[in-house]
């Protein structure tokens, strides 16, 4: 199959030695760029994260990273969900934006800490299951396991104005920042790096910005 210009091997540039290629410097591009929009609470954070999202998959596609490839089927749903439901209620700019109460947050993470034991199950009897496909055990299956679930988990979050969708977000980057550096894929290290310090600037802003909202509502 043909991709042309979107063929991973078109390289684009070389920083530090690394062959960047045009679709994942783009795809990058775009993944930023709506991070940083719906760290500003901008609905056309959910256009550019579709972009994102399909690019990716591409890439996916061609490096045989088909779970990483089927995971994007998900965040394509979400960002399409999100761009409605944020279009729907854009109105109602006093809504949403803010932390949960208590007990939502109990629910959040006995959903997390389940899904987590699940899939962290599934991973670690992959090559068990199938020996032709996965060949050797999983590499840190137990954190693998808990950053996909707690992604997912963020993700749906934001999607829905919650903000503790951001703490996830920083507890994910965090420890993808170190699980990938131990991996030695320091370039995408440096990415969550990046990400956690604009998942914090998200994180302060709603928060900043939700409460300076109350106060005008309240005087």
């Amino acid at each position: 199959m043909k991709f042309g210009i979107l063929d991973n091997s078109k390289i684009f540039f070389s920083p530090f030695g690394y062959d960047l290629s045009y679709i994942e410097f783009f795809g990058t591009f775009f993944y930023f760029a709506s991070v940083i929009l719906i760290a500003r609470k901008n609905i056309f954070t959910w256009p550019l994260g579709i972009i994102s999202v399909i690019l990716y998959a591409l890439l996916f596609y061609q490096v045989q990273l088909y779970a990483d490839m089927f995971e994007q089927i998900y965040y394509l749903i979400v960002c399409v969900y999100g761009w409605l439901f944020w279009n729907k209620t854009k109105k109602e700019s006093n809504e949403g934006f803010k932390l949960s109460n208590f007990s939502i947050w109990i629910i959040e993470i006995v959903v997390i800490a389940v899904l987590t034991l699940i899939l962290y199950f599934l991973i670690c009897n992959l090559h068990l299951w199938y020996p032709s496909v996965f060949l050797h055990f999983a590499s840190y299956p137990f954190l693998d396991s808990m950053t996909t679930t707690i992604s997912f988990t963020a993700m749906y979050l934001l999607t829905i104005k919650k903000a503790e969708g951001w703490i996830y977000w920083i507890i994910v980057d965090l420890i993808g920042t170190f699980l990938y550096w131990q991996k030695d894929l320091k370039f995408i290290s440096m990415q969550y790096c990046i990400l956690t310090v604009m998942a914090s600037y998200g994180l302060i802003f709603w928060l900043k910005n939700n409460f300076v909202k109350v106060n005008k509502l309240n005087n």
